[in-house]
């Protein structure tokens, strides 16, 4: 889907619906490229909603497709149903949720049928309110779908008709009503406040909640923890009562709980348009290097960008921000993003996707010889996700590489896909999701799944995880191909190395779904024995009837069955 009609609109400086005289009043409006839709109050709702429906009748089915797309909704109030379907953003640019007013139906449906939202992937929303039609938003959705700075005047549901659903993420965001996990496997709410919760499955994780429901692990399957230790929202865009555009960069919170705008703006650092540059999918790695090397921040305007070499962040405070769910695809077994051991740079809104020749890894965060502290302006990565494979074939030993100290990596998922184009064990190969080498790494809503070793291997000291989701591969053929060491079955989905003295981790929930008979895993998490190392709220689950896996931490837990069904917790370890 093509927005050229619209964009030369756009750059003429004529928003949808606006007279010739009152867009000469406005500032001039960044060049965003064709797949970003500006939408206005004064414009015609019929023709606004003519738009975002042609963009859903490509998205809606479109789990592999090669479009997309943004939709930014000025301050104002909008009569309109917006569907989201894949690669799709949806943002207000208002200083707060409440300048940007949506009546209607904001929706995220499930994209399988039987109301199954297990595969709502790669679909956002932040930045405005909604007063939902019939008085329930929808939002079915399972992993990579962000929901940030939101209010929904009335209820949330986040299933579809009590479909399956395996996500996802809340952050920054008050419901005023009721908000309704159902059928919800797994889910992280962070900083946000609502009337009610309902609901529980295998694992919900509730951090700087003010009012978090009632009860606690293992019945119902709550984890919460009182204040958020250390957290930086999401950067967005804004334009201000002048029409000059901007992006805000929050500011660094500690021990928090609650959102970030009920006083008016995000506390923070505005930075003007002007300091960015807005890329194409069309401008050449060496292009966009070249800008950051001159001291400009990045904005990655939607589409796919194949990279002959890696994206170089190598000043502080850089800000690297995409918009509707850009994607980097390293191209010749290269990073497609290495960021430099110094403070405050902030990665943001992108998928990764591994290219054919494989990579050694796809985002390299800090160097492996620095031991610089960045507690007072750590590095961010927020909503940054990964793929390897189900677009084509793709293949990285390592997904995510961190080396810097006191990182925070706020929302991802990191995927070796299990359907789709180019999967199968020798062909979409990859070793590990993430890698820790930093030491005092935080980390909130970790998701990651089906590589073919451990999916995660945290080396560094003090790290925290705050909601761990993972599902071991499902395609390892035999035992042989699957066999850390003499003795033991697999590797383990979480593994703290042996010589990590202090670590700690909330709300962790490993599953396996094994395709081939006889092939077990000796245990879902493994950890050295050491008075620092703690880990809370656990859960196995066997979501088919092959395999097992023998023990949900260390020694601990017993085994997962099918039959009986069987699905081990562990409160606490040791």
């Amino acid at each position: 889907m093509r927005w050229t009609a619209q964009c030369a609109a756009v750059m003429a400086g004529i928003f949808l619906g606006m007279s010739a005289a009152s867009a000469r009043a406005q500032r001039p409006v960044p060049d965003f490229g064709p797949n970003v839709a500006i939408f206005s109050a004064k414009a015609d709702a019929a023709e606004m909603q003519k738009k975002i429906d042609a963009v859903y009748a490509v998205q809606q089915h479109a789990e592999f497709g090669t479009e997309r797309n943004a939709f930014l909704f000025l301050p104002g109030e909008y009569h309109v149903n917006i569907p989201i379907g894949f690669y799709t953003q949806v943002g207000g640019v208002g200083a707060t949720p409440d300048a940007v007013r949506i009546v209607g139906n904001v929706h995220a449906d499930a994209s399988l049928p039987h109301n199954n939202a297990t595969c709502t992937f790669w679909r956002g929303v932040e930045g405005f309110s909604v007063t939902p039609e019939g008085g329930t938003m929808q939002w079915a959705v399972s992993q990579a779908a962000p929901f940030r700075r939101m209010h929904i005047l009335g209820n949330l549901a986040l299933h579809q008709q009590r479909g399956w659903a395996s996500g996802g993420w809340m952050a920054d965001s008050v419901i005023d009503g009721n908000v309704d996990s159902g059928t919800q496997q797994q889910w992280i709410s962070r900083n946000s406040e609502w009337k009610s919760w309902t609901g529980a499955n295998w694992n919900m994780v509730f951090i700087g909640i003010d009012h978090p429901p009632a009860g606690q692990w293992p019945q119902p399957s709550y984890t919460t923890i009182d204040r958020a230790p250390v957290t930086r929202e999401k950067p967005f865009l804004e334009v201000d009562g002048r029409g000059r555009w901007g992006v805000r960069v929050p500011e660094l919170r500690q021990n928090s709980t609650g959102v970030t705008w009920h006083g008016g703006n995000t506390p923070g650092k505005r930075i003007p348009i002007e300091k960015f540059f807005l890329a194409k999918p069309s401008d050449s790695a060496a292009t966009i290097n070249a800008e950051l090397a001159k001291g400009r921040n990045l904005l990655l305007t939607p589409g796919i960008y194949e990279l002959s070499e890696p994206l170089h962040v190598t000043r502080a405070d850089t800000v690297v921000l995409g918009l509707g769910f850009a994607t980097l695809k390293p191209v010749n077994g290269t990073a497609a993003v290495t960021v430099a051991d110094e403070d405050g740079v902030i990665v943001a809104g992108l998928l990764i996707d591994a290219g054919e020749k494989g990579s050694p890894a796809l985002v390299e965060v800090g160097s492996g010889t620095s031991h610089a502290n960045h507690a007072r302006n750590p590095i961010t990565l927020s909503d940054v996700f990964f793929r390897v494979g189900g677009a084509g074939v793709g293949r990285a030993q390592v997904n995510l590489l961190v080396d810097a100290n006191d990182t925070l990596i706020d929302h991802t998922w990191i995927w070796r896909a299990d359907h789709g184009k180019g999967v199968g064990w020798t062909e979409n190969t990859s070793a590990n999701g993430l890698v820790v080498n930093g030491d005092r790494v935080t980390a909130y809503g970790l998701f990651v799944e089906h590589h073919q070793q451990f999916q995660v291997l945290w080396k560094g000291n003090a790290g925290r995880t705050y909601f761990y989701q993972s599902e071991i591969p499902y395609d390892a053929p035999d035992q042989a191909s699957f066999t850390a060491a003499p003795g033991v079955n697999g590797w383990a989905s979480y593994k703290v190395a042996d010589g990590v003295t202090t670590h700690e981790a909330w709300g962790l929930g490993v599953y396996s779904v094994f395709r081939h008979p006889n092939v077990t895993l000796t245990r879902a998490m493994e950890v050295p024995h050491a008075p620092g190392v703690r880990f809370h709220d656990m859960i196995t689950v066997a979501l088919d009837n092959l395999g097992e896996i023998s023990n949900v931490i260390d020694d601990a837990g017993g085994p997962t069955s099918t039959k009986p069904r069987k699905t081990p917790k562990v409160t606490s370890f040791p």
